[in-house]
C-alpha cells in the first residue's frame, strides 16, 4: 500500500512530525535525505503581523527543500487561517497543514492547536474557509480530544473529510495527556473505519516493527514520526525499508552517522548564524549522544563549548573516536 494525498503520490510511508523548536529547515531536509516522505514546517502563527520575526521568518524559509513542501498553519480565526494559506501558497508552499494538535498551555490559551477540538462548529468552519482559499492539497493533524472523557477524534475526521480536507494525521493521545501515556491505536483505527481520505498515525513510533505494527493494527496508510528521529534522522530509512519489504535495512556504520552528524551541524550554523547555531547545535548535540553508551563527559564539553569552533571540533574527535572503537 502506498501513501497518496491529493495528486501526490509520496515514495515511503514514513514523514516527520512537525515539532516547533525542532524541525527546521536544516533538521527537514535531513530527513527528507534519509526517507521521511513529507516533512511540515514548524508550525507557524496565522497572524501575519508575527511574520516579521526572525523566528518566523526562519519558520517560512524553504529555500532548498524537496517537493512537495508543507507549511503549517495555527490559529482560531477562519478567515485569518485561509488569508494566511494564501500567502503561503503564493510563496510555494504545496500542502497546507492546519494544526489542531498542539497541547501546550500558550498555544491552547489563545484557543489554538488542540484547544480546538472542544469547538466542532468552529472547526468546521476554519476547514471550510482553508480548503476554499487555496488549490493546494490541505491535512489536518489532531489529537484524539481534549481529554479522555471527550474523546471526538472520528468525529473530527468525518468533518474534515466532509470539508475536503485531504488528509488527516492522528496524535493517538488527548489534549490533556500530552505525551504522557501510551498512543491510542484503537482510537485511530476507530477513526479509519469512518474516514476514506489518508489516515496518518502519530505517537509512540520508535522503531520498524513497531511502525509495521501500528500500520497493520490501525488500518493507517503512514505513520508520523516525531520524538524518535531526535538524534536518529535515519530511522525513516529503517521504517520505509522494513514497512516495504519485511525486512531491516543495512545498519549505518558509526563513521556514517558520525559523517551526518557533523554535517548537521555545519548547517545549523550557516543557517542561524553563530549565537543561535550555537545553541541549537546543543540541543541536536544532547540527542546524538545518546547514541554513545558513555557520552556524559563528552556532553558536557559540547554543553560547554562557547563557539561553533569549538563545538565542531570537539563533536568531530568524541564522535569520531565513537567510530574508531567500532572498526577496532
Amino acid at each position: 500500500m502506498s501513501l497518496q494525498i491529493a495528486h501526490y503520490q509520496l515514495a515511503g510511508r514514513a514523514l516527520l512530525a512537525p515539532m516547533a523548536g525542532v524541525t527546521d529547515r536544516p533538521f527537514r531536509q535531513l530527513c527528507r535525505r534519509f526517507g521521511a516522505t513529507l516533512a511540515p514546517a514548524e508550525m507557524l502563527s496565522a497572524d501575519q503581523r508575527l511574520w516579521s520575526s526572525s523566528k518566523s521568518q526562519r519558520r517560512m524559509d524553504h529555500e532548498g527543500e524537496p517537493t512537495p513542501r508543507v507549511v503549517q498553519l495555527a490559529g482560531s480565526e477562519p478567515a485569518e487561517l485561509a488569508a494566511a494559506a494564501r500567502v503561503n501558497v503564493d510563496l510555494g508552499a504545496q500542502i497546507i497543514d492546519i494544526n489542531m494538535g498542539c497541547p501546550a498551555k500558550k498555544v491552547c490559551n489563545r484557543h489554538c492547536g488542540s484547544a480546538l477540538l472542544a469547538d466542532e462548529a468552529l472547526v468546521e468552519r476554519i476547514l471550510h474557509a482553508v480548503v476554499r482559499a487555496v488549490a493546494a492539497p490541505v491535512t489536518l493533524k489532531i489529537r484524539t480530544g481534549t481529554d479522555p472523557t471527550q474523546r471526538n477524534a472520528a468525529r473530527i475526521a468525518a468533518l474534515a473529510q466532509a470539508c475536503g480536507i485531504a488528509a488527516v494525521a492522528i496524535h493517538g493521545r488527548t489534549r490533556s495527556d500530552m505525551f504522557r501515556g501510551a498512543a491510542e491505536y484503537d482510537t485511530m483505527r476507530q477513526v479509519r473505519g469512518q474516514i476514506d481520505i489518508p489516515l496518518i498515525a502519530n505517537g509512540d513510533i520508535d522503531s520498524p516493527q513497531r511502525a509495521r505494527a501500528v500500520l497493520d493494527f490501525t488500518g493507517a496508510e503512514g505513520v508520523m514520526i516525531g520524538r524518535a528521529a531526535q538524534g536518529a534522522p535515519w530511522i525513516f530509512r529503517d521504517v520505509n525499508a522494513y514497512v516495504d519489504t519485511n525486512d531491516f535495512a543495512a545498519p549505518l556504520l558509526r563513521s556514517s552517522k558520525t559523517e551526518i552528524i557533523l554535517q548537521h551541524l555545519a548547517s545549523l550554523y550557516q543557517f542561524y548564524g553563530e549565537h543561535t547555531g550555537l545553541r541549537m547545535a546543543r540541543k541536536h548535540l544532547g540527542w546524538y549522544c545518546r547514541q554513545l553508551s558513555e557520552a556524559s563527559e563528552l556532553q558536557q564539553r559540547l554543553m560547554a563549548a562557547e563557539d561553533s569552533a569549538l563545538q565542531f571540533s570537539v563533536a568531530k574527535q568524541g564522535f569520531e573516536h565513537w567510530a574508531e572503537l567500532q572498526a577496532a
